[in-house]
């Protein structure tokens, strides 16, 4: 039984601004103080020392994140790319409000967020599905490779969202909102089956 403690990165500045972050790693998508407070709460608040290990995205916030929460610990830290944010081409540093008011089809007005189709509006998008598909051969690689181990995973909001869309095998992605800054999902993978216990915790 591998079990995946999934925890989205503390919150930045762009995450403050409504700014889309996708894969940018620049200086406003780095962790601002609350999102190190965030951190520091949770790292209080859960007992990490279950973790064999830390899994994370290579995206800064995720490092600056993990790092506060390993800071006793020490445990080993491994780096997946295909751990990092969807992209969301020329969409990646634009407002999030401008963008829903500019292209309101392309997005989902109760989470306020966009929807598969938005790849239509943003040159360069990424799919849903090719992160869905990439999540989806993190979980199998990793819980083969690590078939006993309690993981921390350190990722981003929509990568986390697509985890939970392989392990429910949902056909619609809006039913699941994102996950809150620091908020924690588990999955437990045993023998290719993969069951949720909880989401954004």
């Amino acid at each position: 039984m591998t079990d995946f403690y999934f925890i989205r990165h503390g919150q930045t500045t762009a995450n403050q601004q409504g700014i889309k972050q996708g894969q940018i790693n620049g200086q406003n998508t780095y962790l601002n103080a609350l999102g190190k407070q965030q951190a520091r709460e949770l790292r209080e608040s859960f007992d990490f020392t279950i973790a064999d290990r830390f899994i994370v995205s290579p995206l800064i916030r995720a490092r600056q994140t993990a790092d506060i929460l390993n800071v006793e610990l020490q445990r080993p830290v491994l780096v997946d790319d295909r751990l990092k944010e969807i992209s969301y081409g020329e969409w990646d540093g634009q407002n999030n409000a401008a963008l829903m008011q500019q292209f309101p089809q392309a997005f989902n007005q109760e989470l306020k967020d966009v929807q598969p189709n938005y790849v239509k509006f943003a040159p360069q998008g990424e799919e849903f599905a090719a992160v869905v598909k990439r999540v989806g051969e993190f979980l199998k690689d990793t819980s083969e490779k690590f078939p006993k181990d309690k993981i921390v995973v350190i990722t981003h909001g929509f990568t986390i969202k697509a985890a939970i869309l392989n392990v429910l095998n949902l056909a619609d992605p809006m039913v699941i909102p994102e996950p809150d800054n620091l908020r924690r999902t588990l999955i437990r993978i045993n023998h290719r089956h993969a069951y949720l216990y909880y989401y954004n915790r």
